[in-house]
């Protein structure tokens, strides 16, 4: 039996059901399970001293394309919206192998870490030449290198540019090649239990590159297997046009006619909704992956978070692909979230510690992960710290509750724990030598663009 002991913490902000801050605390972790907050024995295989420190839950990102960590900050795509910056960026994205995918995880997972997040949702649905199983094994070898908690996708597109959709030919699939990888895909890497360190979901990525009998065969066998589905949806006014031209319905309604709606479904983005809507949402338990930065990087809109929280809508928080971010940064997203809702919805807007939990409980929520989240004894070791005593926070601390999303922290936390392990230490990674994975993933990164 394994066991870390964080002793002396300065504040333990737990994000419980009480919304306590504890106070010179310590924190137990046996077998990445949280045994007990608060007084705690001084002995453990680990001890890690917190004195100083602010103890936040792991954050949780619940939307992310972490291929796309290649292909940020291309000049020729930085001023398009959606459709356009899809058509163009799939003519790179075809040339993704093994390599690119497990170094741009590798860097993606790495700047997540080190910025709080302890567990990754990523939506992979670019399979180049079909088959799905290498590229998946590089995504879960890299979250396994760097200790993150990593909720993988088997993502799918059968609709090309021939059927009317966006993706070239080489990155599509038939769907019966899809539902046998699907298949294959749960039954090799999904631990349903509820400690696991990995997971899988079935994700067709969107209206317009999935279709509709693909939609609906992956409903039915993500039920029969006990696990959950995610895509896209009213993410752009484009998008809207394109089903209600196609399907004559509004995405929502098209979804829900496919099976697609339940508290086992999450969406990212959920932008343009009506009111109707967000009833149905709530009455479903159907989830929202909110990503505000490529919301407005790419001029898509504003989702109506206000709106979401006061039905009751699942709602957590996700970065989206680096390539609409440009990064992998969940605590820059809280920040985000907290200043956009402010600006668009002012005294009705989700408080900074709201945002906070939108991006620990309520994403655990829209994952169906209830032992993430929170700090309390019989939850996941998931945690990070930042020492308080930076130039930084002098004067932020005084709320450590909201502080994250009103003023921000900028640069790496201090300390990163998943599932009780410390996977960052000083600012740094523990399980990969981050300067050596820079100088491969740079060369990773050149080989794939030169193609």
């Amino acid at each position: 039996m394994s066991s870390l002991l964080i002793q002396n913490a300065s504040a333990v902000v737990t994000c419980d059901g009480g919304d306590r801050v504890l106070e010179n605390a310590g924190i137990l972790i046996r077998d990445g399970v949280i045994a007990s907050i608060g007084p705690a024995p001084r002995e453990a295989d680990e001890v890690l001293d917190a004195s100083g420190c602010i103890v936040y839950p792991g954050l949780v990102n619940t939307h992310h394309h972490l291929y796309q960590t290649f292909s940020r900050n291309l000049p020729q795509v930085q001023n398009m919206e959606l459709f356009d910056w899809l058509t163009a960026l799939y003519e790179i994205w075809k040339n993704l192998d093994r390599e690119a995918v497990y170094y741009s995880s590798l860097v993606g997972m790495g700047e997540l870490l080190k910025t709080g997040c302890t567990t990754c949702f990523d939506h992979h649905y670019v399979f180049p030449g079909g088959g799905s199983a290498a590229l998946l094994d590089a995504q879960f070898a890299a979250a396994g290198d760097l200790g993150m908690r990593m909720y993988a996708s088997r993502g799918s597109m059968d609709l090309s540019r021939k059927d009317g959709g966006l993706p070239p030919d080489s990155v599509v699939q038939t769907v019966d090649e899809i539902l046998r990888d699907s298949r294959a895909a749960v039954e090799r890497y999904h631990d349903p239990a509820p400690f696991s360190m990995r997971r899988v979901a079935l994700a067709p990525c969107s209206p317009f590159s999935a279709g509709e009998t693909l939609y609906r065969q992956s409903a039915v066998l993500a039920r029969d297997l006990g696990v959950r589905l995610h895509t896209h949806l009213c993410e752009t006014k484009d998008e809207e046009n394109y089903v209600l031209e196609k399907y004559g319905k509004r995405p929502l309604a098209y979804m829900e006619d496919l099976g697609w709606v339940g508290s086992d479904v999450w969406y990212a983005h959920g932008i343009h909704f009506n009111d109707g809507e967000l009833k149905l949402l709530a009455d479903t338990g159907t989830g929202v992956a909110h990503c505000p930065i490529s919301n407005m990087k790419l001029a898509s809109g504003v989702c109506r978070v206000p709106d979401m929280l006061e039905l009751g809508v699942p709602v957590g928080l996700a970065v989206d692909g680096s390539a609409s971010n440009d990064g992998s940064n969940l605590l820059e997203e809280l920040r985000a979230a907290y200043l956009l809702h402010r600006l668009c919805s002012s005294e009705r807007a989700p408080s900074g510690y709201d945002c906070l939990k939108i991006a620990t409980r309520g994403s655990a929520r829209v994952l169906g992960w209830e032992e993430l989240g929170s700090l309390e004894p019989g939850k996941a070791g998931d945690l990070f710290l930042i020492r308080r005593d930076r130039l930084e926070l002098v004067g932020a601390d005084l709320d450590v509750k909201s502080m994250l999303g009103t003023v921000g922290f900028k640069g790496p936390v201090d300390y990163t724990v998943v599932n009780g392990r410390v996977v960052v230490r000083d600012g740094r990674l523990t399980g990969v030598d981050e300067e050596q994975t820079v100088r491969n993933a740079r060369a990773a990164a050149a080989a794939y663009l030169d193609r």
